[in-house]
């Protein structure tokens, strides 16, 4: 991978044409997080150590150079870190609570943000206090907070990268993985290797399995060559779409206890939906619809409208 690779090389040509007018300051930053804290179920606290640690995972998402490639403004990876936090002990400074991250990802010549990844880990746990400075070390991982905000962090930057180019997330994904596999001794949840099929290990683990590659396949065929040649020409794109939708089914056949699948179907649901609700041929929407059924069954009250 070049390390001058621009995340949006469609976008590129624009963006030079507007150096005439004006100089855009360059960025090697690749997230703009937005962090939300939910403290309402702890009570009798000041607000100071909620406050700093807001502020303290905000710098550290979007102050740091996650990758060796440079970012312009408008290419940073829009991703949202919502923390509900549920106890906190003012004696060890310890937390325990939840997060929600989701990164979404802007569809060529539309309005339309497109989300790549959504998944709610229920283990956020981690040492806090209110003057501490998030630092990381990728090599030595010795804080669960900072593992955790890594792991998510190059998770998405990878996965979004897939998205742009064939497998172009490869040493991104790889870097989730290291941490994953760092962070085992650390004693806290979400890290043990098969502790649990949908927590942090699982789910990088699965990414990078062999057998699951064509959903990494997928993300390009269903992002830069359907999404993002929608307003081109919609039939086309959702043929793209259909095409992708078969390397998912490929996946799942491959590896049929992965939840992967499934968490993306989750993910993808109301979109695909609208992609083929009322449009495309018949047979486009029975092959989608025994896809998506055969993956994810719980949701067939959304699967049926496909078919309409």
């Amino acid at each position: 991978m070049k390390l001058a690779l621009k995340r949006y090389s469609h976008l590129l040509v624009a963006f030079l044409s507007l150096l005439t007018e004006t100089t855009h300051p360059a960025y090697s930053q690749e997230l703009n997080a937005r962090v939300v804290i939910n403290r309402s179920q702890i009570s009798n606290t000041t607000e100071a150590v909620f406050e700093a640690l807001e502020n303290a995972v905000k710098a550290f998402l979007n102050d740091r150079q996650w990758t060796g490639m440079t970012y312009e403004d408008f290419e940073r990876i829009n991703c949202t870190f919502s923390i509900t936090l549920k106890t906190y002990s003012e004696t060890d400074n310890s937390f325990t609570g939840s997060i929600q991250v989701q990164s979404t990802r802007p569809v060529y010549n539309s309005n339309y943000s497109t989300t790549v990844f959504n998944i709610q880990d229920e283990n956020f746990n981690f040492n806090f206090q209110q003057f501490d400075q998030l630092e990381f070390r990728p090599e030595q991982v010795d804080n669960n907070l900072t593992a955790m905000l890594a792991y998510y962090a190059y998770l998405i930057i990878g996965m979004d990268m897939d998205t742009m180019s064939p497998l172009g997330g490869t040493d991104v994904l790889q870097s989730a993985m290291d941490v994953a596999n760092n962070s085992q001794n650390l004693g806290y949840p979400g890290w043990k290797a098969f502790e649990d099929s949908r927590n942090r290990f699982a789910i990088i683990n699965d990414y990078m399995d062999g057998g699951l590659e064509p959903i990494r396949q997928m993300n390009y065929q269903y992002y830069r060559m359907g999404l993002d040649r929608m307003a081109e020409n919609t039939d086309t794109a959702r043929t793209a779409i259909t095409t992708a939708m078969e390397l998912l089914k490929t996946a799942h056949t491959n590896k049929t206890q992965s939840l992967l699948p499934q968490i993306i179907t989750d993910i993808k649901r109301d979109e695909l939906v609208s992609i083929y609700s009322g449009k495309g041929t018949k047979e486009e929407k029975e092959r989608v619809y025994d896809i998506v059924f055969s993956i994810n069954a719980s949701q067939s009250t959304y699967w049926e409208k496909i078919k309409k």
